[in-house]
């Protein structure tokens, strides 16, 4: 069906508040004096339910199970990445407005509001998507809209090996690295798998064991039979009701848990993540964004500040709680793969300093100069 046939029938169905079935969107074309079979019927009735209540042209994108994020930049420029890259999709929309109305539904959807007056917003929706959109003049030319999915299922390690994320036998340190309850972080900059990678490791933890997840937005996955979730809350329309991610980390000790997971370590959290790491939490982990696995001190250092943590206090909790750094990074071609595995030591001087101990290879993982001390955490690991 046209277009503009398209619009004129989504129109009749908004004022007269009639549901996109099959029945409703024949009434409204018969009102426009066009006949079409049950084929056709069928076929504009699919595509207004996508508009009106999915994703709309977006919904078959997301539909792949390949695909992890989908960003519009302009109505003609489509972009998704399935795991290789960005690639541009012969995925289009009608125009500007097409692109502007989609974000701000999904907005509502996800109790948000998206207008001139906020022309910003960063949400998750009812299935786990992230959403994050921008409206003109702030987004030059287009509405800009960004779409990261969270697939309801944790990949396995043996999943990850295959799929390049991880060297074949580095499954054993990974697995070790749990099971002996040592505490870690997995790093890394924007989109190199570190959900993916901390749900995948959540799901070796024992089944006897009680995880709590404490996150900004609801991402982790594990495949786990015991996990308590928590998700902040920003605040209404009226400035009240904002829960952060700190006040999750307070309550999360309060729960018992075997395993403290803080989803994305960004503020202040930091100091209650490392107190609950030198209090008998062992095994607690979570994620930081860093280039390298070497920048890690420095960033929870600068997040540290936040919570009012002088740099000989933040070290001193640092060095006690916390012992391994796992590092991602995205290659040129956009496989995700664990870069390094670094241990934390503490310096002369007094401050923490990540030491390599093991590096990528293509053939398995290349020991460094930390491995003793990361072979003592994780019980003597064979390759």
């Amino acid at each position: 069906m046209s277009t503009p046939y398209l619009e004129s029938v989504r129109q009749s169905l908004a004022r007269s508040g009639t549901e996109p079935t099959p029945a409703g969107v024949a009434a409204a074309l018969r009102a426009q004096g066009r006949l079409m079979g049950d084929t056709q019927v069928l076929g504009a009735t699919e595509e207004l339910r996508c508009e009106l209540v999915g994703t709309g042209p977006l919904e078959p994108l997301l539909a792949d199970e390949a695909v992890t994020d989908v960003l519009v930049s302009a109505p003609d420029r489509v972009w998704v990445d399935r795991g290789h890259g960005l690639e541009r999709s012969d995925v289009s929309f009608p125009d500007a407005e097409a692109v502007r109305r989609l974000a701000q539904r999904l907005a509502a959807v996800a109790g948000r509001r998206l207008d001139d007056a906020r022309p910003w917003v960063d949400a998750r929706l009812p299935d786990g998507t992230r959403m994050h959109a921008v409206l003109p003049p702030i987004a030059v030319g287009s509405t800009c809209l960004s779409l990261r999915v969270v697939r309801p299922r944790a990949f396995d390690l043996t999943e990850l090996v295959h799929a390049g994320t991880v060297p074949p036998g580095g499954e054993r340190v990974l697995r070790a690295l749990v099971e002996k309850r040592v505490s870690y972080l997995v790093s890394g900059g924007t989109g190199t798998g570190k959900t993916t990678l901390l749900s995948t490791l959540l799901g070796l933890v024992g089944g006897r064991e009680r995880i709590v997840l404490a996150e900004d937005s609801a991402e982790l996955r594990p495949d786990h039979p015991h996990v308590v979730r928590l998700e902040a809350r920003p605040p209404n329309q009226e400035g009240a009701g904002r829960v952060t991610l700190r006040d999750l980390v307070r309550q999360a000790l309060r729960m018992r848990p075997d395993r403290l997971v803080v989803g994305e370590v960004r503020g202040a959290e930091v100091a209650d993540l490392l107190a609950a790491l030198n209090t008998g939490h062992e095994g607690g982990c979570g994620t930081v964004h860093a280039n390298t696995a070497a920048d890690v001190p420095a960033r929870l250092e600068a997040l540290g500040t936040a919570a009012g943590l002088d740099r000989a206090a933040l070290h001193s909790q640092l060095a006690a709680g916390l012992s391994t750094v796992v590092h991602l990074v995205r290659t040129p071609e956009g496989v995700r793969r664990v870069a390094q595995v670094h241990v934390l030591e503490r310096g002369p001087d007094g401050l923490v300093v990540t030491v390599p101990a093991l590096r990528w290879a293509a053939t398995g993982f290349v020991e460094e100069r930390g491995w003793q001390r990361l072979s003592a955490l994780i019980g003597g690991v064979t390759w």
